[in-house]
């Protein structure tokens, strides 16, 4: 049997890959509002500022642990595409013993690490008081949120993402009937809402865990999961990336603390236009997606000219999307504007800013598609490297634009990040296409 890998790369098998993806990225919003709106009619203000604070915490805290999706779905694209089905399989068992690991860890740690997160982020005695009783709750779901990222990774690697959006939707559809019945119909408040995310959160791992189950085929032995030259390289792959997130997420950091310099209006009004940077994000991910898996399978297989179709045909339809989201939103910005926003001078300064997110996309898509190609073909180092002088044009287009043009200033340095970000993995593409000639000439020796 023929490994995966060389299976037709057509535009069919990219869009089978990345609809599902889009479509539960969608279901993210949903959920949030849902909290919001539930929490917002206790009719109170300080429970809708507690879970906001407290979700805002743990999804930092997990953010950091976001590269075992990525790290997954390379190397495990990699094992499939290259018939090694016991490597699949173990590739799954490390990510889970390191998801595990860490949800442990943070529930060990969660004393000091909200207090210092409440140092960091100060809020009122009644909203912390809340927030506490919320994050004593929710932080017993840490094992089970962090391995998910396995499981979504591990998944994404074998093309299944159909899984992906049945597990999102089971969680996000769980969440809101518990969230209606424990707080609008138990009355159980900050309680309620945290119970229904945790219980969401576990029934989760459940569901993956049948999802996944033909990765605990008996006979993976200890030794396979446990190999040190995999160990090594998985680690090697997930500190790579940790870091280079680091480094995009302090920029964007610096971005919002930049914009609240410029004044409470201007600030509100870079919030809401953020939202559109997301929405790309959830929008154009799936062809990110089908990246990593198509080049990753490509790469496990040996196969340069794969990975350059996989490549090409995964951006077509990024760059298509990047066009058709430009155009959303140069033409409906100002009434997603007037949706996000009541207050007219917010509405106004937005306008007045929103050519950049109208430019943004196709910007940023190069930059996106190719942390895509670079996961799959694990390329997690040149990733990280490409990053450094990203962010340093990042800097020095900060210095010298914000003073002179203010926020328009702080927009076009952001716009410069994501350039600089496309064109130096661009410079280092050919890497990924010389990692299949390498992986095809120890095929070669093996043989």
């Amino acid at each position: 049997m023929p490994p995966p890998a060389m299976a037709e790369i057509s535009h069919a098998r990219v869009l089978r890959i990345a609809g599902p993806i889009v479509l539960s990225n969608a279901t993210v919003p949903i959920l949030g509002a849902v909290d919001t709106g539930v929490v917002g009619q206790l009719g109170a203000a300080a429970p809708i500022g507690a879970v906001g604070i407290g979700a805002v915490i743990l999804a930092s805290l997990y953010w950091i642990f976001g590269f075992l999706r990525m790290g997954t779905t390379g190397l495990v694209a990699q094992a499939h595409g290259q018939g090694d089905r016991t490597e699949v399989s173990a590739g799954l068992m490390r990510a889970l013993l390191i998801g595990l690991a860490a949800g442990i860890g943070l529930i060990a740690l969660q004393i000091p690490l909200f207090w210092a997160a409440f140092r960091i982020a100060p809020a009122s005695a009644e909203v912390e008081t809340l927030a506490r009783v919320y994050l004593a709750i929710r932080i017993w779901g840490a094992p089970a949120t962090i391995s998910l990222y396995a499981f979504t990774g591990w998944l994404i690697a074998l093309e299944r993402t159909r899984g992906v959006l049945v597990l999102q939707l089971w969680m996000n559809g769980l969440n809101v009937a518990l969230d209606l019945w424990f707080v609008l119909g138990l009355g159980w408040g900050i309680t309620g809402v945290a119970a229904a995310t945790l219980i969401a959160e576990w029934s989760g791992v459940a569901l993956a865990l049948w999802l996944t189950r033909a990765a605990f085929a008996p006979g993976l032995g200890r030794a396979a999961i446990l190999n040190r030259a995999q160990l090594i390289r998985m680690a090697r792959v997930n500190t790579d990336i940790m870091i280079r997130s680091v480094l995009l997420q302090g920029a964007f950091t610096a971005f919002l603390f930049l914009g609240a310099g410029q004044g409470d209006v201007k600030l509100a009004a870079n919030q809401v236009l953020l939202q559109f940077l997301e929405i790309t994000a959830y929008a154009l991910d799936g062809f990110a997606f089908a990246a990593e898996t198509l080049v990753g399978q490509a790469v496990g297989a040996g196969s340069a000219i794969r990975v350059r179709r996989a490549a090409w045909s995964a951006s077509q339809w990024g760059i298509g999307g990047a066009a058709v989201l430009g155009a959303v939103f140069f033409l409906g910005g100002p009434a997603i504007i007037d949706l996000m926003s009541t207050a007219p001078e917010v509405r106004e300064t937005a306008r007045i800013y929103l050519p950049w997110l109208a430019i943004a996309p196709l910007i940023g898509i190069a930059s996106w598609m190719f942390d895509g190609i670079f996961i799959g073909a694990t390329l997690t180092r040149e990733m990280r490297n490409a990053m450094v002088p990203a962010v340093a044009l990042y800097a020095a287009a900060v210095a010298v634009l914000v003073p002179a043009f203010g926020n328009h200033g702080l927009w076009a340095a952001l716009m410069v990040l994501n350039a600089a970000r496309g064109v130096t993995m661009a410079v280092l593409y050919p890497r990924a296409e010389a990692r299949a000639r390498d992986r095809a000439a120890e095929m070669r020796v093996a043989a």
